[in-house]
């Protein structure tokens, strides 16, 4: 996967809980899960703008390109 998104480490730094960013942004926990874990084939615009506003942060804290060669030797 190239796109990693980090949601885990936003919700650390505004010390919220998945469920609380759940009901915040209005999808279900298994959606956020799927996202979360790197499972996501794609995110809606809307959703991540979403996130964004809850966690009070920009799309780039959140979604990080991984170079697919750099992530093999991880």
């Amino acid at each position: 996967m190239a796109i990693v998104i980090n949601i885990d480490v936003m919700l650390a730094k505004r010390k919220m809980s998945v469920t609380e960013l759940s009901e915040r942004v209005g999808i279900t926990m298994a959606n956020l899960s799927i996202l979360k874990n790197g499972k996501a084939k794609a995110i809606r615009i809307s959703t991540l703008e979403a996130i964004c506003r809850a966690l009070k942060c920009q799309p780039g804290d959140l979604l990080e390109y991984v170079d697919d060669e750099e992530e093999a030797g991880r």
